[in-house]
């Protein structure tokens, strides 16, 4: 038998190939499937088995793409009620792949179909060696129980049964193969450990110290941040079944006249990818700033109308392909051109600009000692937690997503200061701001980090780690 674990960052999506002699299963695929078809090769096995352990609600599954390019059956859960071709399972049902055997254990509760699969390799031994536990059990973590309306309490009382009777019941040194990692939104204390076994988590994982059901449940659906937007509309793609890759529209590269063409159907959005200071130098007005270099997919994913034709500014025909590539992965789906040469074609062409002035540290410093936020607004584009970890004084924390409706509680005739961890989010924010009329928008460059840096506050210790989605946590020490 042999593993083998691929993971995707800023999503912090973990995948998995499962190998036997002449057979494997892929497990909780991404969309581009061709990683998984090129290890087969490489390992000269058959792709024969795709096994989902829920309908995943942060990205769009590569089940079907995978199924349509190698005959596989897709294996999913009974209680997913799918509408494309595939083999439901249920409790106690077997998976075969050679010597390996796959037992599905229904496990409700981060979502009402989830399941997991243990794993045993009887050319070994018949006890279990791993299970691949999808978002059921994370390393350090389980998976949150409140992404669907009105049944948070239904369902952490399922995951509270899930994991104490049924997971928790596998041996210590079983191994845990979950789908997610630290960085990702569909739990709160993830680990950046990538596995782990059900001793240690039955030892460290901290959900799993609160013993009373009451008070886990009581943990589980208490200030929970909100999910971004693209969670229930992944969950529904993946039910129905994604569009094959093949039938999406191509990346066209567009002239600016072409580009000013298309952009002015009110059907279209555009879309800069580009570093914030690249963005806050010009950009075409109106556009939206979700920057490549910071988590993209996810906030992506989160604001962009995905009913909406998207065209591209990027760095190139290299940045825009990957934009491409990641917009898919949270089933944004209609981005069809790019500007070819970018702003300086733009400018050349002698179309109009708008800018975002980027402040430095001690820029912002100045201002909140010498005007006392009397003349401008600063607003924090973090998250809550973050927010209350620590912040400058004076500041209103609106986070860069709410924004797109929280517009309102701001003056656009006044000055308003954007600032988050690093200026990603705030020029995200920066951007929804200048949509709505604002006309002086600036964006701290380096965020609440450079302005820790500093030295003129205390380091927010959820902005210094490195190892958490900055979108929301309280994880501050439980990433080893």
């Amino acid at each position: 038998m042999l593993l083998k674990h691929y993971y995707i960052e800023k999503i912090a999506h973990g995948s998995y190939i499962l190998a036997g002699t002449k057979s494997c299963a892929v497990i909780d695929p991404s969309r581009d499937v061709d990683l998984y078809l090129e290890e087969a090769r490489k390992l000269g096995v058959e792709i024969t088995h795709i096994l989902e352990t829920h309908l995943h609600a942060d990205f769009v599954s590569g089940h079907v793409e995978l199924a349509h390019r190698t005959g596989a059956d897709i294996f999913m859960p009974q209680a997913g009620n799918c509408a494309f071709d595939h083999v439901p399972v249920s409790e106690g049902d077997v998976l075969e792949v050679d010597a390996i055997r796959l037992e599905v254990m229904e496990t409700p509760g981060h979502s009402p179909e989830s399941a997991c699969y243990v794993v045993r390799d009887t050319s070994r031994g018949e006890g279990p060696l791993g299970v691949f536990t999808g978002d059921t059990l994370f390393v350090g973590d389980v998976g949150r129980p409140d992404l669907f309306p009105n049944r948070a309490e239904e369902l952490a009382d399922k995951l509270y049964h899930s994991l104490h009777e049924k997971l928790l019941t596998l041996p210590d040194h079983c191994e845990v193969y979950p789908a997610h990692g630290a960085g990702s939104l569909c739990g709160r204390t993830l680990s950046a450990k990538r596995r782990s076994t059900i001793g240690y988590e039955r030892r460290y994982n901290q959900p799993l110290q609160i013993e009373d059901k009451g008070d886990f449940i009581q943990s589980l659906t208490s200030d929970m941040p909100p999910a971004p937007d693209h969670f229930s509309r992944c969950n529904e793609i993946n039910r129905a079944g994604p569009a094959l890759l093949s039938e999406l529209p191509k990346l066209e590269a567009l002239d600016p006249s072409q580009f000013k063409e298309r952009m002015q159907d009110p059907g279209v959005i555009v879309v800069d990818v580009r570093n914030y200071d690249a963005f806050g130098s010009q950009h075409i007005r109106g556009a939206w700033h979700v920057a490549l270099s910071g988590n993209f997919p996810t906030f992506a994913g989160w604001v962009l109308p995905p009913d909406r034709e998207i065209l591209l500014i990027a760095e190139g025909n290299e940045g825009a392909k990957q934009a491409n590539l990641w917009a898919r992965r949270v089933g944004l789906d209609r981005i069809t051109g790019y500007l070819e040469g970018g702003m300086l074609a733009w400018a050349v062409a002698g179309q109009p600009t708008a800018s975002v002035r980027q402040l430095s540290a001690g820029d912002l410093h100045e201002m909140v000692q010498g005007e006392a936020l009397s003349s401008f607004v600063l607003v924090d584009a973090r998250s809550a937690l973050e927010y209350e970890n620590m912040h400058i004084e004076g500041a209103v924390n609106i986070p860069a997503p709410d924004l797109r409706t929280r517009f309102q509680e701001l003056k656009p005739d006044t000055p308003t200061v954007l600032i988050c961890s690093s200026g990603h989010r705030a020029s995200l924010g920066a951007s929804i701001l200048k949509q709505h009329g604002f006309q002086e928008v600036y964006n701290v460059a380096g965020g609440m980090t450079g302005y820790n840096a500093a030295g003129y506050s205390p380091k927010c210790s959820v902005c210094a780690n490195p190892h958490v989605s900055h979108a929301f946590t309280d994880v501050l020490e439980t990433t080893g």
